[in-house]
């Protein structure tokens, strides 16, 4: 092969030669797309690089089986796969996440990464083409089933691996952190004013709730995203693919990964559209939105110490501030609320890339796999430090206790008693003079003390009943 350009070697593909570094594993096709695509700094991560090199690696033991390559060619492939898989190779995958639409530059990365490497195998040089990226490495398949499967793989792995036992832990930590305020009673707070009382271990226990459902929906995402596209090459008809192949690639998936991928029953849709990506962002944002609820109320509750609600205190984990001594913020919940943040954005693209299709493909794979995965990466990250740097290690103080008493809706229990409009009309005056509703209630009432205690006992409003006293009394 002629060297024209010093540093560089003579790579061919189907629109003619091109000039590509010596050192690269990648060839014309890659090039090309390099030299197209100079739009930003992000690339596909190491969780869809590996997922690509699976895929690739399953076709070619599965073609090599069934007769279609030669099995020297196909070892060698399932060999250059191997170290794709394993991260060896992750430098010669440098193509822009802002590029073909249908991922298809990306498709071609790996065909010419894995036969350059698999020509070495073969004793060849890289560009020898003994090992041809489309004839061998992309055999019976197309980008635009290969790419959709490597997102829905790599996006199925990632929650199953990273986000899942992320999430269960922050679970186990919420509940075992409700378990130990079960004791505390405080006020609760509808429309950010005083409500009837709570238990602090029954707030944490709604928050271990929408965690535990979080991953029930998860769950239910998951089985959307291990249908592969995977068989239906170029427009979902299967067109240059052996009807055998995809099931016999999925099963090869299912077997290294542990993990059940399946072959999809309609690949005109799976290959057209992008559902089940948004579905599985949908959930991601659900997720999102529940971890900034949490977030701001853990930030709220422990806000002060002194001028603020001051019911929890939160682990002091750095300086809150370069002019203020000793002040300390919540910046472990601030920074759950910055990655949610980023996760509703993430999705609002993903939205739009799945409404891009026309016909026959999506044209906006590229920046959905990007955006699903990064949201994935950032929620397994911030759920596992939000529980072990924050929820971990948060105390409840007297505040809330204190001032139960001062509440004005444990009125609420006066109402099956003495009536709404006589209840309400305690809580008015109490508010008004300052004092308490059972203060107001031993003048404005005939209720012996006995029965106040009875009726406005705090602990009895934190269960379900009318234990405050007979209606209508």
């Amino acid at each position: 092969m002629s060297q024209t350009v010093q540093g560089t070697r003579v790579e061919r593909d189907s629109m003619g030669e091109m000039q590509v570094p010596t050192d690269a594993y990648y060839g014309a096709s890659t090039q090309r797309a390099v030299l197209n695509f100079p739009i930003s700094d992000l690339r596909f991560p190491r969780t869809f690089i590996r997922a690509l090199g699976q895929i690739k690696q399953a076709a070619a033991k599965v073609n090599g089986e069934l007769g279609h390559i030669d099995s020297s060619i196909a070892e060698a492939i399932i060999q250059a796969s191997q170290e794709v898989i394993d991260g060896k190779l992750d430098d010669h995958f440098v193509l822009d996440i802002f590029q073909t639409g249908s991922g298809t530059s990306t498709n071609m990365n790996a065909n010419e990464v894995i036969a350059n490497r698999a020509s070495e195998i073969l004793g060849g040089s890289r560009g020898s083409r003994k090992v041809h990226p489309n004839d061998h490495v992309n055999f019976g398949q197309s980008s635009n089933d290969v790419i959709p499967s490597a997102i829905h793989l790599s996006a199925l792995l990632s929650i199953e691996q990273q986000l899942i036992p992320a999430l269960l832990e922050l679970q186990q930590t919420l509940s075992t952190k409700a378990e130990e305020f079960m004791p505390v009673i405080k006020t609760g707070r509808t429309h950010l004013q005083d409500a009837t009382p709570i238990r602090l271990g029954q707030e944490f226990d709604g928050y271990a709730g929408q965690i535990e459902r979080a991953i029930i929906r998860l769950n239910h995402a998951q089985s959307e995203l291990s249908e592969l596209a995977l068989g239906g090459t170029a427009v979902g008809t299967g067109v240059n693919t052996d009807p055998d192949f995809s099931s016999r690639v999925c099963a090869r998936l299912s077997q290294i990964n542990g993990i059940d991928v399946t072959e999809t029953g309609n690949h005109f849709q799976a290959q057209s559209t992008l559902d089940s990506i948004v579905e599985a962002s949908g959930v991601l944002n659900t997720i999102a939105v529940g971890l900034m609820k949490i977030a701001n109320d853990v930030r709220w509750l422990g806000s002060g110490p002194r001028a603020g609600i001051g019911e929890l205190e939160l682990p002091a984990v750095q300086p809150g501030s370069s002019i203020m001594p000793g002040k300390v913020n919540p910046v472990i919940a601030e920074s759950v609320c910055m990655v949610c943040a980023q996760v509703i954005g993430n999705h609002a693209t993903i939205t739009v890339a799945g409404q891009s299709g026309n016909f026959e493909i999506n044209v906006m794979m590229p920046v959905a796999a990007y955006n699903i995965l990064q949201s994935i990466s950032l929620l397994a990250a911030v759920a596992r430090n939000f529980s072990r740097q924050c929820i971990k290690e948060l105390k409840a103080t007297t505040r809330g206790p204190e001032m139960v008493e001062r509440g004005l809706a444990i009125c609420t229990s006066l109402a099956p008693v003495i009536g709404y409009d006589a209840a309400a009309d305690i809580s008015k005056h109490a508010h008004k003079t300052g004092r308490t509703v059972r203060e107001v209630a031993r003048e404005k009432t005939s209720l012996s003390e006995e029965e106040l205690e009875r009726i406005l006992n705090p602990e009895s409003m934190t269960k379900p009943g009318l234990e405050g006293g007979p209606a209508g009394g």
